[in-house]
């Protein structure tokens, strides 16, 4: 049996008007966010488990956007049903048997054709929550088109050298309290990308996070944890800024 790793009620949340639209690119549906003026750099942010729809993605996708970035969500669920907050965590493992983060390629190579040949996107970031962190991580090692990458509490699974030898440079976020990511994991992570990484790499700890701290929207965060969640935030967008 597995606890709810999200601490927060992910039931009750604010409503939220998305700034964005959905588009229909080839088998998968996307919601996009573009600034005001035109840009020749993109985002990709890629879900946690309760999929595109979900409000705060949303809202990252919006808050990117503002800072100058065509940015996207696309549904890397493909229309099949994501988890949803009445879910049993007993059936989490058998979900997640269909729902495998390693098994992104197809739709980021959909994604990255339309942003180049749509958008006319250059340069072409990532960022992933949760589930979407342990994406990002994956496709940071498999896609070279990829810019720069930020793994916001991705689990860190499957120990093997080749899991460490990133194409570009990448930024792994952590809260402290997160129960489904050990301080151990996060210590070997270091390690490891200090003996085989060759490009730019950070990992940072924010103190008394839990996991899925940082998409909150803001009339949802907690006040203790209103600082980290904004400096989380703030650090995302800076190293997408430095690289894409």
């Amino acid at each position: 049996q597995m606890a709810d790793p999200f601490l927060y009620d992910t039931g009750e949340r604010s409503k939220y008007g998305c700034l964005g639209h959905e588009v229909q690119i080839e088998h998968i549906k996307a919601y996009v966010c573009r600034p005001s003026f035109f840009t020749d750099k993109a985002v990709i942010v890629i879900h946690d488990i309760f999929g595109w729809l979900f409000p705060d993605i949303r809202y990252i996708v919006d808050l990117i956007a503002g800072h100058g970035y065509v940015t996207i969500c696309p549904d890397f669920f493909k229309g099949t049903e994501p988890w949803k907050t009445t879910d049993h965590w007993a059936d989490f493992a058998d979900w997640m048997k269909h729902h495998d983060p390693m098994k992104v390629d197809k739709e980021a190579d959909v994604v990255l054709k339309y942003l180049k040949e749509q958008c006319d996107a250059k340069k072409i970031g990532i960022v992933g929550f949760s589930w979407g962190g342990m994406a990002v991580h994956h496709l940071m090692l498999k896609n070279p088109q990829l810019t720069a990458g930020v793994s916001l509490y991705g689990r860190i699974i499957r120990d093997s050298e080749e899991r460490y030898d990133l194409l570009n440079p990448t930024f792994f976020i952590f809260g402290e309290k997160d129960h489904t990511i050990s301080y151990d994991q996060i210590i070997l992570l270091e390690e490891k990308l200090q003996q085989y990484c060759r490009v730019a790499y950070k990992i940072k700890v924010y103190p008394g996070q839990v996991h899925g701290f940082a998409q909150l929207k803001p009339e949802d965060m907690k006040p203790a944890d209103k600082p980290y969640i904004e400096e989380a935030r703030k650090d995302m967008i800076d190293w997408i800024k430095m690289f894409v």
